[in-house]
């Protein structure tokens, strides 16, 4: 990994003990503030640390305007194509909750997702019309704001985010985050909160804030699960350990892949939060090296190995989660199969 800050998010998303992240937090919190996170990318994530938020400031709901339908919201995000929109359509839903401070207006617009995945819409718009930014602010020093949407469930979550802005001259951006979590999100009412818009000062080698503020405000989850379920009890062997798959998910959204492993993962006790060459190899034997592809109909593979998930020892057993949401929406009909530690599991029938 390239940074102590990128280092400690793996961790976290990895499910380490509380001590472990204890020590990776203590290391990474001085080196996140070192680095600047460079968020206006229209492709591109970086990954979304929420436990940044200060104390909280009293901020008035706002109206949020006329509100967006999903296909508006996510289409240009994921993928405009007629078979697409199709699917944002029916599954998505539209939010329209929303905050205001400092001038300055945070709406959740859509959400779409899956049971155990979804991906949210943020439009931060200044009120008065204006540009958003100063000139001088650009992708190479704006910091996404800390903070984001919290699912208030029990259990596990990874997930990242990235700011839209095609146009920086005008008065708004997208903030798009995308949340995979270890239990099921059913029904749940989400918190969304956000601190102030800040950019990395080379000179002064720490960020500074551009636009003050904190936003809060509540919204339901909801949305149709359109996943289909595959696999269940079937083996794979490598690295001298035996792989049991447990189920296997995919919507056109996302997928989600459990197993668990006939070993536990031994991990080190390594010093002020650095990853040992021990805790390495750990990873990649119970975890990275579990290849994981998607196999459309066109014949385009699209290799999921390193999305994220959590490795969880378990009496002797491993219990391994990986899932994310996809780069784009896929029709499950434009699907061909998924193979997980080289066991193919095709779509049709389903």
């Amino acid at each position: 990994m390239n940074s102590q800050f990128e280092y400690k998010s793996a961790m976290d998303s990895l499910h380490f003990t509380d001590e472990q992240k204890r020590r990776i937090a203590e290391n990474a919190a001085s080196a996140a503030e070192r680095q600047p996170r460079r968020a206006r990318r229209p492709i591109g994530k970086t990954v979304l640390i929420a436990a940044c938020i200060a104390a909280v400031l009293a901020v008035g709901a706002g109206a949020s305007g006329v509100l967006k339908t999903a296909v508006e919201s996510f289409s240009g995000i994921f993928g405009g194509e007629a078979a697409q929109t199709e699917v944002i359509d029916k599954i998505g839903r539209p939010i329209g909750a929303s905050a205001t401070d400092n001038g300055v207006t945070i709406s959740a617009d859509a959400i779409i997702g899956d049971e155990y995945n979804a991906a949210i819409v943020f439009t931060v718009r200044r009120d008065d019309g204006t540009r958003l930014f100063p000139e001088e602010v650009n992708e190479k020093n704006l910091m996404a704001p800390h903070g984001g949407a919290d699912l208030n469930i029990l259990g596990g979550s990874h997930g990242s985010s990235w700011i839209v802005d095609e146009n920086p001259d005008d008065d708004f951006l997208q903030f798009v985050q995308v949340i995979s979590t270890d239990t099921p999100i059913s029904n749940c009412t989400a918190t969304a909160e956000f601190n102030s818009f800040r950019v990395w000062d080379d000179e002064a080698e720490t960020s500074v804030p551009i636009i003050d503020g904190h936003w809060k405000f509540r919204f339901d989850v909801d949305y149709e699960d359109s996943s289909v379920v595959l696999g269940g009890g079937e083996t794979f062997a490598q690295g001298g350990m035996t792989f049991t798959i447990d189920e296997v998910r995919v919507s056109p959204v996302a997928v989600r892949v459990a197993y668990t492993v006939d070993s536990e993962v031994q991990w080190s006790d390594a010093p002020n939060g650095r990853q040992s060459d021990a805790d390495t190899r750990e990873m990649q034997r119970y975890f990275e090296n579990v290849e994981v592809l998607l196999t459309r109909t066109d014949g385009t593979v699209i290799d999921l190995s390193g999305i994220g998930g959590s490795i969880k020892p378990d009496h002797g057993t491993t219990v391994c989660v990986k899932g994310g949401v996809l780069d784009e929406i896929i029709p499950l009909e434009e699907l061909e199969s998924i193979s997980v530690g080289g066991v193919v599991y095709p779509f049709s029938g389903q």
